[in-house]
């Protein structure tokens, strides 16, 4: 009998998942022996302390210059929501991947405006993934939420992944239906659920 529901998905080992974040490793533990046995300690009223604490760092560096954000950090941020039918991860169940991710100028006449798209490509874990919908909204919260104003969001289903990623993508794709389930409560709370693992 098969209820629509994929039952053993293909699940990525996380540390095999891209990330910038640092992983905690065993192979580098401390052991007792240092390479420089003192370590000294600053305080604040060392001249060297005063000069590099973070305070007189941030002030050296201007307000305007912003930091860019790449495919790597949109995938930091959705990779870790879980999927809705599954304990694991998007990024664990390969929904998302960091090729799926792309960031462009959103007037491509003005490629240097600030206005940026990020799209996002999701992989349902079956063809016939009755939630599809409900994870391509997980992940446009999750990056509306997440982005600076600057950057409009696009989901889709990849191409070829799901039996209905047309409609799928007509109704990711229309802002008042996307605003309009939003307010459903049964929504809301799928979406609460896989925000709980983010990072």
């Amino acid at each position: 009998m098969d209820d629509g529901k994929n039952a053993n998905p293909l699940i990525l080992n996380p540390s095999d998942l891209p990330t910038r974040r640092r992983r905690q490793s065993t192979q580098g533990a401390n052991t007792g022996t240092h390479v420089f046995p003192y370590s000294p300690s600053f305080t604040a009223d060392d001249p060297l302390y005063r000069a590099s604490s973070p305070s007189s760092i941030e002030e050296s560096r201007s307000d305007d210059e912003a930091e860019p954000i790449d495919e790597q950090e949109i995938y930091d941020l959705i990779s870790t929501m879980s999927d809705p039918e599954h304990p694991i991860t998007l990024g664990s169940l390969a929904v998302v991947s960091l090729p799926d991710i792309s960031i462009k100028p959103t007037i491509l006449s003005r490629p240097s405006s600030n206005l940026q798209t990020v799209t996002v490509l999701i992989t349902p874990t079956i063809q016939h993934c009755s939630l599809a919908t409900v994870i391509g909204l997980g992940v446009r919260v999750r990056l509306e939420e997440s982005l600076p104003p600057r950057f409009r969001v696009d989901v889709k289903i990849k191409e070829g992944t799901h039996s209905t990623a047309d409609e799928v993508n007509k109704q990711l794709a229309d802002k008042e239906r996307v605003a309009a389930a939003l307010w459903n409560p049964t929504l809301q709370s799928f979406i609460k659920k896989m925000m709980e693992t983010c990072e």
